[in-house]
């Protein structure tokens, strides 16, 4: 079997879900960085959008949550805003769980969930389809159509 088909069967088992296709990936409409804070001036940058989900600080006490992998909306964030695949964030959330030094983000089943999580936590922040309504107690923090 040659290199690039290796690379093909690879990448469809496990860079894009079952449940996804490439025209579905392309059709995305962007991401927004929603927070329940009490700041509503604060924006993010792409840098800081990136650490906060990759479980660094900036500077602020935020509870992060995300989508299930299985999620467009998370496929989206991880390509557009983390450049990672999915895989690769699996991987590098398994070495920080097996070295005790970071936590892993809540993760919650669907967009609902986490809209509630983010009404009812101070300080929750996640990623949600540009498209959403967000609630008026919700601030944007960052949106990826502006990079």
């Amino acid at each position: 079997m040659g290199i690039l088909k290796h690379w093909l069967i690879l990448t469809t088992l496990f860079v894009f879900p079952a449940s996804l296709s490439f025209a579905q990936i392309a059709n995305a409409n962007g991401i927004v960085v929603v927070a329940n804070i009490s700041n509503n001036d604060l924006t993010l940058s792409k840098q800081q959008i990136r650490s906060l989900f990759m479980g660094s600080s900036v500077g602020r006490d935020l509870k992060v949550a995300t989508l299930p992998p299985s999620s467009l909306t998370r496929v989206e964030f991880n390509t557009k805003v983390i450049g990672m695949t999915e895989s690769r964030i699996q991987s590098y959330w398994a070495q920080m769980r097996f070295s005790g030094r970071k936590t892993e983000p809540l993760q919650f089943d669907n967009e609902n969930q986490l809209i509630e999580f983010l009404n009812n936590t101070p300080g929750a922040v996640a990623y949600l389809p540009a498209s959403t309504a967000i609630p008026d107690n919700l601030t944007v923090v960052y949106s990826s159509a502006n990079n």
